[in-house]
């Protein structure tokens, strides 16, 4: 009989959570919801164009030279009503989410935590924000290992009998945290502290499936880090030469 083991540190529940920080979660999430209705409609006008055989030369559609060319498209009704809508809509949407932005970096300013996550690298304002707020009480979490098993980064686990597979993520945490997690890899994959491991990583597993892994792999090892840095109320340490990064 095949057995799958859960990841460490299962989410509490919501309701159990203070109010303070709900608060929190619902900032940072409700700034998320925006921008994936602006990536939706960013990609609406994208395909538009492609439909009409007319493919943006520019690296941003929606910058000032952009503008200008879909200021001069000439596209049928209804494709060039919904477009120009769009356009509004994203504007209105990148209003709404400077104000979000703007809020996020005064709230943070006055938060325990984020401060401390700001000294982490691929860590600004935004991520801090979202990190400290999905994380909540780091007690709640009696190692490192706890933590990475509630951002569901880690691995399921198959066992049968003596043997053991280890599957896909097991995403059983809050997705909201992963995202940060994960953008936050992205920069920080550059970092001295991470760069070796992950080139070394992407290498190994070839050009489809490495970097997706690595970036993976820094993932967690930044949340080992968060751990490390919330408990002890210290800023981020690079790990001493031939230490593991979780130990900073």
């Amino acid at each position: 009989m095949t057995a799958v083991i859960p990841a460490l540190g299962e989410a509490s529940d919501t309701t159990s959570v203070i109010p303070a920080v709900r608060a929190e979660r619902e900032r940072a999430r409700w700034r998320l919801h925006l921008v994936g209705h602006r990536t939706a409609l960013k990609n609406r006008v994208h395909a538009t164009l492609l439909a009409f055989g007319r493919p943006c030369p520019t690296a941003d559609l929606f910058g000032a030279g952009g503008r200008e060319l879909l200021a001069r498209l000439d596209l049928p009704e209804p494709w060039a009503g919904t477009t120009a809508a769009a356009v509004r809509l994203i504007d209105d949407l990148d209003a709404q989410i400077d104000g979000c932005e703007r809020e996020l970096r005064r709230l943070g300013a006055d938060h325990a935590d984020v401060p401390l996550l700001l000294t982490a690298p691929g860590i600004a304002w935004v991520l801090g924000y979202t990190i400290a707020a999905e994380v909540g009480d780091i007690s709640r979490f009696s190692s490192a290992k706890k933590l990475c098993g509630y951002t569901g980064l880690c691995p399921r686990v198959y066992q049968s009998g003596s043997r053991d597979h280890r599957g896909p993520l097991s995403k059983n945490g809050p997705r909201y945290l992963r995202w940060a997690l994960l953008e936050a890899a992205t920069h920080a994959a550059r970092h001295p502290c991470y760069a070796d491991h992950y080139q070394a990583t992407k290498t190994r597993l070839g050009r489809q499936r490495g970097p997706k892994v690595a970036r993976v792999e820094v993932a967690r090892k930044l949340a080992g880090a968060i751990w490390h840095m919330l408990t002890t109320q210290a800023p981020f340490r690079p790990a001493r030469p031939h230490a593991h990064p979780l130990a900073a």
